[in-house]
């Protein structure tokens, strides 16, 4: 584009490969300081003037609005592509889509997505016209109302930043409070500073760069700071299916029978002498439907012998042929099976998975029926209550639900006392979404300060302790079952009652700032 330096390019580019590598497989995490910081410079130092400086070096300007808003979309089309490059290979292998229909599929992803980094640098070189000073303090903010757009408007919040100090627990701490997006306001300040060191006039460079430097590593190196373990008082065994993702033609009543058999035998697999008060299988990776007997036999069966509650993934099915008037609905859903073997309770997964478990625009998006030919097309639950389980309060989410902060933090304010997530990564494959989504489910157990116990078809099963740690865990990829241990926590964070007050405040600020930055006595450029 006229005007603006390549170097800015690149530097969007840059900052875009800094943020794919942050999130795992890679798990640079250390790197998530200056992850921003390539793509704040480009924002504030890409155009040449309008005249000619005869003396002198030339001062860069800020990008205008139009060039701010094309190199945040360039870096944000590119990390999605780099982040979700899974969408490829899940789109081609069970969505029936060719290779070049999956790879168009995965870049109008990014097309979409992307346009909040957009909207992100259109924001900054807005105020920049302003204030760049302003532009440049007020970055972080900006970058947390983004985040909560992602989350409320698209539905799609797949890895905030905040999500790459999981594992730094004094730092995560902030998240009983402000939830993932504290942790992510605080990555932006220290990027922020760095950009502010490259920004700045030579004589002060070294003074900033060396604060933010010393500033990003005194935050960093809490995550090696010792923190004490729970108390436990309780057990579950954590069955881990890995049963693989077969066409229903496949499913033939000999390997149903054999592999519920095979499941049932693992759910009373406990050393002697510890006694699980739960059982949990993992999302249904096979088409067990509550109402077929085979299926409630068998978990009736594992309830009894084993003498606990069992949570199991199923497909629950409402108005089968009752009236044509009344259309049958089907669900993904987690049974609640007591003791004595009843079906007492259900939860029914509310947030579905576009693509996955539903077609949005079907009537226009045909192409991507093949997708759900597997799943099926899935009906919303209408409620995050908590399931009873004797003395214990469950609160039960499935899959792609453990992404959503708000969402999650429902049943903790509901009275949950401890979170259990059902999950089917065998969609996935070996990409690095699985453990993308591990790092997420984990932030959950942090903002709500509960153990969270993680069952999955294929890997990675664990227990999760309120500080996020995993505490045990099941290798990928095998039929096994873990017996874990936990507690019960009644007490609620500032976070599980108050929910995105910290995004909320950080969207009203920064609607603020752009009105008076579009101010016309404001929009003029100063330094």
């Amino acid at each position: 584009m006229r005007g603006i330096e390549s170097r800015a390019w690149l530097l969007a580019i840059a900052s875009a490969v800094l943020q794919v590598v942050i999130f795992p497989l890679p798990n640079l995490y250390m790197l998530c300081w200056i992850a921003i910081t390539p793509l704040l410079v480009a924002l504030l130092r890409s155009r040449r003037p309008d005249t000619l400086q005869l003396e002198g070096a030339v001062k860069l300007l800020p990008a205008s609005p139009s060039q701010g808003f094309l190199l945040g979309y360039l870096c944000g089309i590119l990390w999605y592509c780099g982040n979700c490059y899974w969408v490829y290979s899940t789109m081609k292998q069970y969505g029936g889509i060719s290779a070049a229909g999956a790879a168009g599929l995965l870049l109008l992803f990014s097309l979409y997505l992307g346009l909040y980094l957009g909207f992100f640098g259109l924001a900054i070189t807005l105020l920049a016209r302003w204030s760049q000073r302003a532009a440049l303090v007020l970055s972080p903010v900006i970058w947390v109302a983004v985040e909560l757009a992602r989350t409320r408007i698209s539905g799609f919040p797949w890895d905030l930043l905040g999500i790459t100090q999981v594992d730094n627990i004094p730092l995560s701490r902030v998240a009983t409070v402000a939830g993932v997006y504290g942790v992510s306001l605080e990555i932006m300040i220290v990027n922020a500073a760095f950009a502010a060191g490259l920004l700045v006039h030579r004589s002060r460079r070294k003074s900033l760069l060396f604060a933010a430097f010393a500033a990003a590593i005194l935050l960093q190196v809490g995550r090696w700071t010792p923190a004490p373990k729970f108390p436990v008082a309780r057990t579950a065994l954590l069955v881990q299916a890995n049963i693989p993702i077969l066409d229903s033609a496949d499913w033939t009543r000999q390997y149903f029978t054999d592999t519920l058999a095979e499941l049932s035998k693992l759910s009373l697999n406990s050393p002697v002498g510890q006694h699980p008060s739960l059982i949990a299988w993992p999302e249904s990776p096979a088409p067990f439907y509550t109402g077929d007997p085979l299926f409630r036999t068998a978990i009736g069966q594992a309830a009894t012998s084993s003498r606990a509650w069992v949570v199991a993934g199923s497909v629950g099915i409402e108005n089968a042929k009752i009236s044509p008037q009344r259309p049958t609905e089907i669900f993904n859903s987690a049974e609640l099976v007591s003791p004595g073997g009843e079906f007492v309770a259900r939860y029914d997964k509310v947030h579905l998975v576009p693509f996955g478990e539903y077609v949005p625009f079907k009537d226009w998006l045909s192409f991507a029926g093949g997708l759900t030919k597997e799943v099926g097309d899935f009906s919303r639950g209408r409620s995050r209550t908590p399931l009873q389980a004797g003395d214990e309060s469950l609160g039960v989410f499935i899959c792609y639900e453990s992404i959503f902060p708000n969402e999650v933090r429902q049943f903790a304010k509901n009275g949950a006392q401890v979170l259990v997530n059902i999950s089917n990564d065998g969609w996935y494959g070996d990409s690095g979404a699985y453990a993308q989504h591990l790092q997420q489910a984990r932030m959950r157990a942090v903002e709500n300060a509960r153990w969270l116990l993680r069952t999955t078809n294929t890997g990675v099963t664990a227990a999760i302790d309120p500080y996020g740690r995993v505490t045990q865990t099941a290798p990928r990829k095998i039929r096994t079952a873990l017996l874990v241990s936990y507690s019960l926590n009644d007490r609620t964070t500032f976070y599980t009652r108050h929910g995105d007050w910290l995004g909320y405040l950080c969207a009203i600020i920064s609607v603020g700032a752009l009105v008076i930055a579009l101010t016309p006595a404001r929009g003029r450029r100063t330094a």
